[in-house]
């Protein structure tokens, strides 16, 4: 499954507002020696994120597979 910008701009549970912001998600990404660019072109394996063993990349997989979910179903 493909993770994608607007999966993690939509995340619900972390702040007031859904989603993580940009910048903080660009820096994630960085630290995790991740590229962002080919991620906001092209999203991100699910298989990726998970690997990084992240809580926040565990809920935002669980979020893209959610969303999949509501349109698939």
């Amino acid at each position: 499954m493909i993770v994608t910008l607007r999966h993690v701009l939509t995340v619900p549970g972390y702040s007031r507002r859904r989603g993580f912001c940009r910048s903080g998600a660009r820096a994630w990404f960085v630290e995790h020696s991740l590229d962002w660019r080919a991620f906001v072109r092209h999203g991100i394996d699910a298989e990726t994120l998970l690997a990084t063993g992240d809580a926040l990349a565990v809920a935002t997989v669980e979020w893209a597979k959610e969303c999949e979910d509501c349109v698939d179903g």
